[in-house]
């Protein structure tokens, strides 16, 4: 069992880094056209209730408490059973974020001025708002897309749910390259198409394992009620994560053009080797991890947590330190002149390195949160990120006067790196570690 997670590892980890890398690229593109400027900055800002609404909907919120009741449902009804179930999941998910999305596009001017970015200009909250409503179509699409990914895990295949997000990445890359000339809603109309794409590449998987659509909407199925009762208290966990993002976009709204972006870069940066490490090893555990807890054996799962957390640690300490040595110079040599200027590059450079502090600490998150979510457990989460939330505001208030904009990216570093250390003391003391 070993060796099969350590090479689907490795293969979820090649396609993780590949995705990032386009990612970054993506990224050079998107810089070399819109700069650390204010419609980037407006951007940014209008992902935020889409991204949340997916998060908390989809991907981020359901699917970590659907792949453990999916795995038990295969392992003990079987795969007709599974499929049943997830019909009604991906069902219900879509229904809820049609509706939530259509009073977003209906509301969205006075949730940018009083919400999301109290101090931006009006025309600038006006492109926001215009933003936000083309978002919005990927969030939907995304409502079902996420779950095929979870559904696909859950059947231990890994390979198109990791391709997905390189084909989103090409989506964007073709609306910054062919659809530029309708500007930053070019990105927009890019984002949309590669949400359709996410979806389409995940659709032979789905073929693959026979997969059957259940057209009905139901809330007394027990499959469905096990996982709306988990559903709850992750839903507001994945709130708390995301109003940590929400605060940095607030506090760093009134810092001046072009900081919203540089915190961007920075977190996208850092997120190449914490997606390669971490999330590659989380998504590929889930599955295994859930298996196990629901068969009761403990030795072998503290057995494969011991030496996952191990080998995480082994990687990302020496290439957080590396990271922060090297990006100044790396940024400098590679973007400095082509898409920032030499003090767009400092921005970017110093929001990279404090994020990188805390790469080892959202690594090990990856792996200890969905620990608990493999035991069912979704109340130790919940206490958690509320905690996150708590830190992040405090940390970023009390370091604002002295380090300016990147005491934002150093406070999520601090908060996070704290949640992961508190989730494995925890796991730890119930001899789950």
């Amino acid at each position: 069992m070993h060796r099969r997670l350590f090479n689907t590892s490795l293969l979820v980890g090649f396609f993780f880094g590949l995705d990032k890398i386009i990612g970054l690229g993506r990224q050079v593109l998107v810089a070399g056209t819109f700069g650390l400027s204010a419609d980037f900055d407006a951007f940014n800002v209008a992902n935020n209730l889409p991204d949340t609404l997916v998060s908390l909907l989809s991907g981020g919120a359901l699917a970590f408490v659907l792949v453990p009741v999916l795995t038990e449902t295969l392992d003990q009804k079987g795969q007709a059973k599974a499929w049943e179930l997830f019909s009604y999941i991906v069902n219900l998910a879509f229904v809820i974020t049609a509706v939530i999305a259509a009073v977003i596009a209906l509301f969205p001017l006075p949730l940018v001025r009083y919400v999301l970015a109290p101090q931006f200009s009006p025309a600038q909250q006006a492109l926001v708002a215009e933003l936000m409503r083309l978002n919005l179509i990927s969030a939907l699409i995304f409502s079902v897309s996420g779950l095929v990914m979870s559904a696909l895990q859950a059947h231990q295949h890994f390979l198109f749910p990791a391709l997905a997000p390189i084909v989103y990445h090409l989506g964007q890359i073709f609306g910054v390259l062919v659809l530029r000339r309708f500007g930053i809603h070019g990105l927009a109309y890019g984002v949309i198409l590669g949400a359709a794409a996410h979806l389409a590449v995940q659709i032979p998987g789905l073929v693959r394992y026979q997969f059957h659509w259940t057209p009905r909407l139901t809330l007394v199925e027990a499959g469905v009620r096990r996982v709306l009762s988990l559903l709850g208290p992750r839903l507001i966990t994945i709130g708390f994560i995301n109003l940590v993002f929400i605060f940095n976009d607030r506090f760093a709204s009134g810092l001046g053009e072009g900081v919203i972006s540089a915190l961007y870069y920075g977190w996208n940066i850092m997120q190449l080797p914490e997606t390669v490490i971490g999330t590659a090893a989380g998504t590929v555990l889930l599955p295994t991890l859930s298996e196990l807890a629901a068969r009761g054996e403990a030795l072998e799962l503290k057995r494969i947590l011991r030496r996952a957390l191990g080998v995480l640690l082994l990687l990302t300490v020496p290439v957080a330190v590396l990271g922060i040595a090297l990006i100044r110079p790396a940024i400098a040599l590679t973007l400095e002149g082509r898409v920032f200027t030499p003090a767009e590059s400092e921005l970017v450079a110093l929001a990279t390195q404090m994020f990188l502090i805390g790469l080892a600490g959202h690594s090990l998150k990856e792996i200890a949160a969905r620990t608990f979510y493999a035991y069912q457990d979704v109340r130790t989460p919940l206490f958690t990120a509320a905690l996150t939330l708590a830190l992040f505001i405090s940390f970023s208030l009390l370091l604002l006067p002295r380090l300016g904009f990147a005491a934002l990216a150093l406070a999520n570093s601090l908060a996070f790196t704290v949640e992961a250390l508190l989730m494995l003391f925890i796991l730890y003391r119930r001899r789950i570690l």
